[in-house]
């Protein structure tokens, strides 16, 4: 298979290209040839863009704008710990979606009393909306029957429809990164958008105080039931202590149980007893050994201090004692142991000495009763401490449990005041009318309509009619795989190219209204129609403006011809297109009378037997021609016609409807011997061949030609068509002269060309081509 390489005229770079991703020299000439298009495109969407601006209904947008503020109820109620940045985009958007809900659009609804508005049930529809409701009538018409609505039924569905049309036009927002929410509504009524965006702001307000009475009301509700049952649990604890304590006899007082207060007064009276007894024990033991050491050395070496005792009767003996002492010991020392005063102190000393050592012994026997009146009371009172605590030891184990039941109790009482506290601040709080918002701009009335947008509208159809029109554009430019300029027969032929043949006058009206030229016209004037060789206008245009590009193309055609078959005396030349109505025979006619007007005998032959559009311009249908010289019928030279003006001697067909095998015919020994008395009286041979793509007439000639001139319409054939027909004929491809682009728009020509090209440089050429057009040729 070969390989097909399609010719876009666009701007992406090709695989040579080293500048860059775009090339703006290719991307502006596509811009510049396909302008038409994209202003049509342009054109178009600000037609319909008008349109929808006269047809569509003026919309009008009142808004307002809510606070959001936590501090409103800061006097009302304990502040919570302040909320993170995360909480707070939550409450925002919570709050969003709360004046965006059905609920809300229903409260509105209702409060406004637009339950039978006419502007919300009927608006005013734009042509789109029109076309919407239609369809949805027609097709409401194929389904079934729905049973008719009860009124309340009806009445609910009206006011879910209007809800569900607030809902539409609604539209809540956040202000940037505040705590501010947007809320605005459009209506075809300004009145009735104020209305409404008010009514939406008191609603929400409205549903913030009941929601939070009616959370209050329900906190309070539940509160109380559960303080209902707390209370009785608390009791019932209560009781099962109180119970368990006389069950088990764990009487408490103080505090503590009562085994445990006797234990602990059973100690300190023991401590104390305990300490009398010591102290009974030292005083017996110290008046023991006073008594001990005789009566005599009982007042002598023993000392009583006063605070041991509270004998009087002792203390009074003691005084005496040394009174009576010291007495004696004068006397003696004044007047001798045997003075009658010294006997009778002596005397009075000892009875003193005897009363005090009875007395000693009366005190040491009542401190041995002392002694053991203590340690019987210290015995009595460690049996009873043994006592106490082995009853103490069983209602420990009891209080374990009791205390089980006194946290109970204790935790059921200490919930119950928790839950006292927070009912009685939830009944409180319900009295507090604060909702967390307010309005800080109050819904206006629109003075001016904020739909439909008219410089909106109008820019954004000129940016889609540029979109599509580029779009447009570029499907034309990339479907465009035609021959175009002299760089796309060399990259899709590689062939040499000869050069453009403009767009004649009739060809350039057939063009503009899409028709082929019809053969066999009337001659334009009675010169026309001398002798019955003459040729049409179109058919001599190399001729009457040898100055022009028409002509200087064909020249180089002549030059090609001559360095190809240089050193050959005669030679045959055959035009060839791929497909038919490209113009071939013209070019073949004005390339003949071109050759004619310079000197050389030439000889035209019209070899397309089924299509024979040369001989059809001739001023007068021939009698005989080409077919029967080839048959013998007649001799070739008496069915040759000459020119006059270019003494151009031409060779027509005679169609016959019988004749099928045409490519037979010209490759028949006939034709042969007919080209070659031909070559002996001219020096040139333009045979003009059918199209190679359609017949085989071409290719069965092919051998007698000595090369070719292949003619493709300019903008019209397709560039694959012809790669591939000259690739599976390479007998004619090794032939070809080069390629003419015939019928070619020169006013648009350079918009083809990319930088550089001859084609962008054509005006600079209009000095070389300054004769007069002919007649026949006529601008388009």
């Amino acid at each position: 298979m070969h390989q097909k390489n399609f010719t876009f005229h666009s701007a992406l770079p090709k695989a040579d290209d080293q500048d860059g991703f775009i090339d703006l020299d290719r991307l502006m000439a596509v811009v510049t040839r396909r302008i038409r298009t994209i202003l049509a495109g342009v054109a178009l969407f600000v037609a319909l863009a008008v349109a929808y601006l006269v047809t569509a209904p003026s919309s009008y947008t009142s808004a307002t704008q809510i606070l959001l503020d936590e501090t409103m109820t800061k006097y009302a109620e304990d502040q919570p710990p302040a909320a993170s940045s995360q909480q707070a985009d939550m409450e925002i958007a919570s709050a969003v979606e709360i004046l965006k809900s059905n609920e809300m659009a229903l409260r509105v609804v209702d409060a406004a009393g637009l339950l039978n508005n006419d502007a919300i049930l009927n608006p005013p529809q734009s042509p789109v909306a029109l076309i919407k409701s239609g369809v949805k009538s027609i097709a409401s018409a194929f389904k079934p029957a729905k049973p008719p609505l009860t009124p309340e039924e009806a009445r609910e569905a009206q006011r879910q429809q209007i809800a569900a049309t607030l809902q539409d036009a609604l539209k809540v927002e956040r202000v940037t990164r505040s705590s501010v929410v947007s809320v605005s509504f459009d209506s075809t009524d300004p009145q009735l958008a104020a209305k409404v965006t008010a009514a939406y702001a008191d609603a929400y307000l409205t549903d913030q105080l009941n929601a939070n009475f009616d959370a209050t009301e329900r906190a309070s509700v539940w509160l109380q039931e559960r303080l209902n049952d707390l209370r009785q649990r608390s009791q019932q604890a209560s009781l099962e202590v109180e119970k368990y304590k006389a069950d088990n006899g764990l009487t408490q007082t103080g505090g503590e149980l009562m085994s445990e207060q006797q234990i602990s007064d059973l100690n300190k009276q023991l401590i104390i007893a305990q300490a009398d007894t010591a102290s009974a024990s030292a005083r017996y033991n110290q008046y023991k050994s006073i008594i001990d050491q005789g009566p005599d050395n009982a007042v002598k070496n023993a000392t009583i201090s006063s605070s041991q005792t509270d004998n009087s009767v002792l203390q009074d003996l003691k005084t005496r004692y040394l009174q009576v002492q010291k007495r004696e010991q004068d006397v003696t020392q004044n007047f001798g142991a045997d003075h009658p005063q010294a006997v009778a102190l002596k005397a009075e000393r000892e009875d003193i000495t005897r009363q005090i050592y009875q007395e000693l012994q009366q005190l040491t026997a009542s401190y041995k009763n002392e002694l053991d009146v203590a340690q019987s009371r210290a015995v009595s009172l460690r049996e009873s401490i043994e006592g106490v605590v082995g009853k103490n030891s069983e209602a420990n184990k009891s209080l374990v449990h009791l205390n089980e039941l006194n946290q109970k109790a204790t935790a059921l009482k200490t919930l119950y005041e928790s839950y006292l506290s927070r009912y009685e601040e939830a009944s409180q709080q319900r009295s507090f009318p604060i909702a967390k918002a307010r309005v800080i701009s109050a819904a206006g009335v629109p003075t001016a309509p904020s739909a439909p947008k008219k410089t909106l509208a109008l820019a954004l159809s000129v940016v889609l009619g540029l979109m599509a029109g580029g779009a447009f554009a570029a499907l034309q430019e990339f479907r465009d795989r035609y021959f175009r300029v002299e760089g796309d027969v060399r990259a899709a032929l590689g062939l040499k190219f000869l050069g453009y043949l403009p767009l004649l006058g009739q060809q350039s009206l057939d063009r503009k209204k899409g028709r082929k030229r019809k053969a066999g016209a009337a001659p334009a004037t009675a010169e026309d129609a001398e002798n019955g060789v003459a040729f049409e206008r179109i058919m001599r245009v190399s001729v009457e403006a040898p100055r022009s590009i028409f002509a200087e193309t064909l020249r180089n055609a002549k030059l090609a011809s001559d360095v190809m078959l240089q050193g050959r005396a005669d030679r045959v030349i055959g035009v060839v297109s791929a497909l038919p109505g490209e113009g071939k025979s013209t070019t073949a006619a004005n390339f003949a009378a071109l050759l004619a007007s310079s000197g050389k005998r030439t000889l035209l032959i019209d070899a397309d037997l089924r299509n024979p559009g040369l001989s059809r311009m001739l001023k007068s249908p021939p009698q005989t021609g080409l077919i029967e010289a080839v048959l013998g019928e007649v001799p070739w030279a008496s069915a040759v016609r000459v020119d006059p003006r270019t003494k151009l001697a031409i060779l027509p067909v005679v169609l016959r409807d019988h004749l099928l095998h045409t490519s037979e015919l010209l490759s028949s020994q006939g034709m042969m011997n007919l080209m070659e008395n031909a070559r002996k009286m001219f020096d040139y041979v333009v045979v003009d061949l059918a199209p190679l793509g359609p017949v085989i007439d071409a290719k069965a000639f092919a051998p007698q030609v000595d090369a070719f001139l292949f003619v493709a319409e300019w903008g019209a054939t397709p560039t694959n068509l012809v790669r591939d027909i000259l690739e599976q004929e390479p007998q004619i491809s090794s032939r070809i002269l080069g390629v003419i682009l015939n019928k070619t728009d020169m006013s648009e020509l350079s918009r083809y060309s990319d930088f550089g090209g001859t084609e962008r440089y054509r005006q600079k050429y209009t000095s070389y081509y300054t004769e007069e057009r002919p007649k026949a040729e006529i601008d388009a």
